[in-house]
């Protein structure tokens, strides 16, 4: 009979259960990101928008008869946000279970700090009276992209990229270590010129390394224009300011790009752009956390189980399971797909407004988390690989026959340069190599009966495939 699950306690009601993963069993791993993408921390950054707003309008001259803020004004404005912590994380709740809206819910919190800071600064302070700059000529939306912009920013350059960097710098530090580390090489799979260990782990640090500088010089674009961009609000009842000039000046000033053309929302283009970039950079991840997992399967990486921090399989004691390289490929693909549909949607929005990218961008610390996740296993995961050259070792001497390619070359090379003899050389060598095993000997007769000049059978001679591989080790120097 079916399980019945009806008497079962719920667990609903404990808030310290977590519904998804990564506030529950991978916590440590994502909880930097949580002081710049939760839902506290857009509240804590639209607050700083706010204040920035109203200092900035007041230190410009804006508007005519605002009042011109103390520095222990400013001091107390700015301390508003320094100490958004619990307490007033549970008092803007409750504002936003009234007004049924979050950013005017940030709007009274941040009156009411105004209007009672004669408390703090004396019965003289100007705050209680410029409460009414709090939100002025403000949207949403405003407010919103520019919170977005710094939280996103700083989540990415303060904690996915330092993370990213690391990841990419441990494969950098490998390849160096295994620059001379000869390896067969698996064109489709099957056995091809021999490279180096290091050579191939430099390709992918290299290419990790290039999104890296790619979303280290993303944009980050903002915007306070109003309604619907046009400063409407502002023109007719400030028409004396130059009001793109404030604006300009303000979204700067928060080190952001300014955008002087949008509809009601900044257009979220510079998000889409980012968002692909890290996708770029996970997909690169995704690929060489596979490549690894079957360089473990080919025995040419051995894994050391106390360095990846876990039991191996539960019923077969021999095994150590690739883990962290599998758990990152599972949380590269979810990151990928979330910033793949933030990408794609948030460069649509209907006429002047539509509200879809409020909930979309909601899950930007998701996307990120996952990506997070996936690269902190992999980085454990390449901490505890070691390298049995020897396994490397006997492929190589195992496929003789990768020696076709330089065998042929060389006759080629012989063959314009006088040589006689030379002629159909690829044709000999697939005859020689295609579809069998050639051993060293073997290979060395044939080479023998060429009738190779005596300087170039003399190099072919002394060839071996551990010995073929070009300018593998060096190449690995480009990396510094």
């Amino acid at each position: 009979m079916p399980l019945d699950t009806t008497p079962w306690v719920s667990l609903a009601a404990d808030p310290a259960i977590a519904l998804g993963p990564l506030d529950g069993r991978y916590r440590a791993d994502v909880a930097p990101l949580v002081d710049h993408l939760s839902e506290a921390a857009l509240n804590r950054a639209r607050l700083a928008v706010e204040v920035e707003w109203i200092i900035h309008l007041t230190e410009c001259g804006a508007i005519p008869g605002a009042p011109t803020l103390t520095e222990s004004e400013k001091t107390y404005l700015r301390d508003v946000v320094a100490t958004f912590g619990p307490k007033a994380i549970a008092e803007l709740a409750s504002i936003e279970a009234e007004t049924r809206h979050d950013v005017k819910a940030v709007e009274y919190f941040l009156k009411r700090r105004m209007e009672s800071a004669a408390q703090v600064l004396g019965e003289d302070t100007s705050l209680p009276a410029a409460s009414e700059l709090a939100h002025i000529f403000c949207t949403s939306e405003d407010i919103n992209n520019l919170s977005y912009a710094l939280t996103i920013r700083s989540a990415v350059r303060d904690v996915w990229l330092p993370a990213a960097r690391s990841v990419a710098d441990a494969v950098a530090e490998l390849a160096r270590a295994e620059a001379a580390t000869p390896m067969l090489a698996r064109t489709h799979g099957q056995p091809a010129t021999p490279v180096t260990l290091g050579k191939e782990l430099a390709v992918v640090a290299h290419r990790l390394r290039r999104q890296i500088a790619r979303i280290e010089s993303d944009e980050t674009l903002g915007k306070i224009n109003g309604a619907t961009g046009t400063y409407g609000a502002h023109a007719i009842s400030v028409p004396g300011t130059d009001w793109e000039e404030v604006a300009r000046e303000f979204v700067t000033g928060l080190g952001l790009t300014w955008n002087p053309l949008t509809t009601q929302i900044e257009s979220h283009d510079w998000q889409s752009e980012l968002y692909d970039d890290i996708a770029r950079f996970n997909r690169l991840l995704h690929n060489f956390a596979t490549d690894v997992w079957t360089y473990i399967s080919l025995g040419y990486f051995v894994q050391n189980l106390s360095a990846q921090g876990s039991t191996g399989s539960s019923t077969m004691p021999h095994k150590v399971n690739p883990i962290r390289f599998e758990n990152g490929e599972a949380n590269l693909e979810v990151s990928t797909a979330l910033l793949g549909n933030l990408s794609a949607t948030l460069v649509t929005s209907r006429l002047q407004r539509d509200l879809t990218d409020s909930s979309t961008q909601r899950t930007i610390g998701i996307a990120l988390g996952h990506s997070l996740l996936a690269i902190a296993n992999v980085t454990r995961g390449l901490a505890g690989l070691g390298v049995d050259a020897a396994a490397m070792a006997r492929d190589l001497d195992g496929n003789w026959e990768v020696l076709g390619e330089a065998v042929q070359s060389a006759m080629r090379a012989a063959g314009i340069a006088g040589a006689s003899g030379m002629a159909d050389p690829y044709e000999r060598l697939k005859e020689l190599t295609r579809g069998r095993r050639v051993d060293g000997a073997g290979m060395r007769e044939f080479i023998g009966g060429l009738g190779l000049p005596a300087d170039v059978e003399a190099r072919l001679l002394t060839l071996t495939p551990a010995g073929y591989t070009g300018y593998a080790e060096r190449l690995v120097n480009h990396l510094d």
